[in-house]
């Protein structure tokens, strides 16, 4: 036995180091899920491997205890056709992603997925039909079929892009009893309860949704690490606006609303993603168009001040990944077909590019695996 573990030890396929995995937003020879492995003293990205039997994985998600990976599986995104969630099984250290089944999304252009707490329930947002659905997640970490389903309505003010409901993502609360729907084509943020041994949804009594200004299209959500505030970054009007949670009763309440771009800015971009460090001092949010980097630092009380605009390294920055210690950034230029890391300064929350980009066609999602 003690031969066998050193062989292990020693084998190429073991590693110690953290897996970054970045999926590949093509159709194709160029769909997948790369992995990654990442050395969090000099802050570089090593391929390991890549999953091949997927279509436009636009995003992922990974189980709380790092057993199961989640990713959108579309052989047409945002056609006429339901999409995909698709299960994988993480094979060890090895990058590999055994596929366990699939599942109807029960909508189209499928573009945010979350697992919950516990590992039992998958939420799938879908933004070309505008609807929000829960998957159970069985013991051996496939899934079963729907278990709860939304379909959003309305419009708002924007003609070209607001015609109708549009979900752009589903984010799980803190305390695993509510989720979050950001759906930009309404302004509005959807409320639900989440019972996560059943992964039933139903709508929040207290407050079914929180209104934005006509226009804003809210695209991502994130929690602070106190859980007592919300950040939504705004699509179209290139804006991030922040909330008081209540974990209570599930309502939010507006405070503020902040830029993400210069001034004296007048091309055309959107926003995408938004993150938090974890010691919950500094919030980065991504330009596309711009193809920038906003960020800022977080008040007590959760309000935020701009402290840089800077350059993404990239063409159309999509998503974000801030390491659990705090010291590096991860951004994904989807169209820039690359993934840029950045050094953050713990001080100041500064962020300055790091060694060379790591190039990966259509790079739309990164996730942590520990």
């Amino acid at each position: 036995m003690r031969h066998f573990l050193i062989a292990l030890l020693a084998s190429s396929s073991f590693s110690a180091e953290p897996l970054v995995f970045v999926t590949a937003f093509a159709s194709g020879d160029k769909a997948g899920i790369h992995a990654f492995t990442f050395d969090s003293e000099k802050g570089a990205l090593k391929p390991l491997h890549r999953t091949t039997n997927i279509q436009n994985p636009f995003f992922i998600a990974v189980s709380p205890d790092k057993r199961f990976l989640y990713a959108i599986d579309a052989e047409k995104f945002g056609g006429d056709e339901d999409e995909n969630v698709a299960a994988f099984a993480l094979e060890g250290r090895t990058g590999r992603l055994k596929r366990l089944n699939h599942q109807s999304a029960r909508g189209t252009a499928s573009c945010y997925l979350d697992v919950d707490a516990t590992g039992k329930s998958v939420l799938v947002a879908n933004y070309s039909s505008g609807s929000v659905a829960s998957l159970p997640v069985k013991s051996d970490g496939s899934l079963g079929e729907a278990a709860s389903f939304f379909q959003h309505s309305g419009s708002s003010a924007d003609p070209q892009r607001q015609k109708g409901p549009n979900a752009h993502c589903f984010v799980i609360s803190p305390d695993n009893k509510h989720a979050l729907a950001a759906d930009l084509g309404i302004d509005k943020i959807m409320i639900y309860t989440l019972d996560a041994a059943t992964a039933k949804l139903a709508p929040n009594d207290a407050q079914p949704f929180a209104k934005l200004t006509p226009g804003s299209g809210p695209r991502h959500l994130t929690f602070h690490p106190n859980g007592k505030l919300v950040y939504a970054i705004n699509e179209l009007a290139n804006a991030i606006t922040v909330f008081d949670w209540s974990a209570a009763d599930g309502t939010l309440k507006e405070k503020q609303t902040i830029a993400t771009l210069p001034a004296d800015f007048t091309g055309k971009s959107y926003t995408a993603d938004l993150k938090i460090t974890p010691d919950g001092k500094y919030l980065y949010g991504t330009n596309r168009g711009h193809d920038s980097l906003a960020s800022y630092r977080i008040a007590d009380d959760g309000t935020l001040t701009l402290l840089a605009i800077q350059p993404s390294g990239g063409k159309g920055p999509q998503n974000l990944l801030v390491t659990p210690d705090g010291k590096w950034l991860l951004c994904a230029n989807m169209p820039g077909n690359n993934v840029v890391v950045f050094k953050i300064e713990a001080a100041s929350g500064a962020i300055t590019a790091h060694g060379e980009p790591v190039e990966v066609p259509m790079a739309s999602c990164i996730r942590w695996v520990q």
